[in-house]
């Protein structure tokens, strides 16, 4: 792996892991295209792109954590806290409980997709197809108008399984999990403030119990380390001034805007690898 690559991807999954318009997705047809301009088989995924896409991932969940310190220190006190005390009606409880549930069901979803989800990291042009069904949902989830309230169990269930279908690259799992909260009727800070917070088991999971521990040692010897931690520091500070400022913007503005780039991004390449 080359150390502009390395930049690139680290930049793209910055960016894009907390705006709506899917990281793996964009992972996928950036490696792709760079592999198109540096004439390489864009069919060819190494064991060095995967283990660098988990970095990248966990360099962006330390922004999360970093982003959300405090929010996740005071949900964890007062989640055993409440245990302790058998105080089941306590806000911050219940918000764990809810991140543990909708956990669950994404787990489920991902056990039994994880050989389609990495047999579709080969394919460009379905997950360019997916990128555009993403937007197909960010621009219908504020168009229907449902009577606000608070984050419940119902809505928790939903976004659970709606993270769940975000395994497979191509489809936001920041967008479908804010997408279903918001519809449901959660407010957009709180729907993103819940699948930011929810997205750090995921990508423990995701990245470091299942597959950081079938690399082989020597073969991990083998990699650019000077390319993967420059990528993972471009997407560690990419990614908190993404949350940042993704905030301040769903303060104004909804979701819609970000299908139009889903549909413009996607129907570009899935043209370009149409034909390659």
């Amino acid at each position: 792996m080359q150390t502009v690559q390395a930049v690139i991807m680290g930049i793209v999954q910055g960016l894009t892991e907390f705006l709506p318009v899917s990281s793996s997705g964009h992972i996928v047809l950036s490696s792709a295209l760079f592999k198109i301009f540096s004439h390489t088989d864009i069919n060819l995924v190494t064991n060095e792109e995967i283990f660098f896409d988990i970095l990248i991932h966990l360099a962006t969940l330390l922004s999360v954590i970093i982003y959300f310190f405090k929010d996740i220190k005071q949900i964890c006190v007062e989640f055993f806290k409440s245990i302790y005390k058998k105080d089941y009606k306590n806000e911050n409880f219940k918000f764990g409980m809810y991140i543990l549930l909708a956990t669950i069901i994404t787990c489920i979803f991902g056990y039994f997709t994880k050989d389609i989800s990495h047999k579709l990291t080969q394919n460009p042009f379905i997950v360019s197809l997916f990128i555009i069904f993403t937007g197909i949902v960010l621009f219908f989830s504020e168009k229907i108008k449902t009577k606000e309230k608070k984050m419940d169990l119902k809505t928790a269930i939903i976004v659970g399984i709606s993270q769940g279908l975000a395994v497979l690259p191509g489809i936001s799992r920041s967008g479908m999990t804010i997408s279903s909260a918001v519809f449901s009727g959660i407010k957009r800070i709180e729907a993103a403030k819940f699948s930011f917070i929810l997205s750090i088991p995921i990508i423990i999971l995701a990245s470091v119990v299942y597959p950081i521990l079938n690399f082989d040692s020597a073969d991990i010897k083998t990699f650019n380390y000077t390319a993967i931690i420059t990528g993972m520091l471009a997407s560690f500070i990419v990614g908190y001034f993404c949350i940042k400022y993704f905030m301040k913007f769903l303060q104004k503005y909804g979701l819609r805007v970000f299908s139009y780039y889903c549909w413009l991004i996607g129907g570009i390449c899935a043209v370009v690898f149409y034909f390659n």
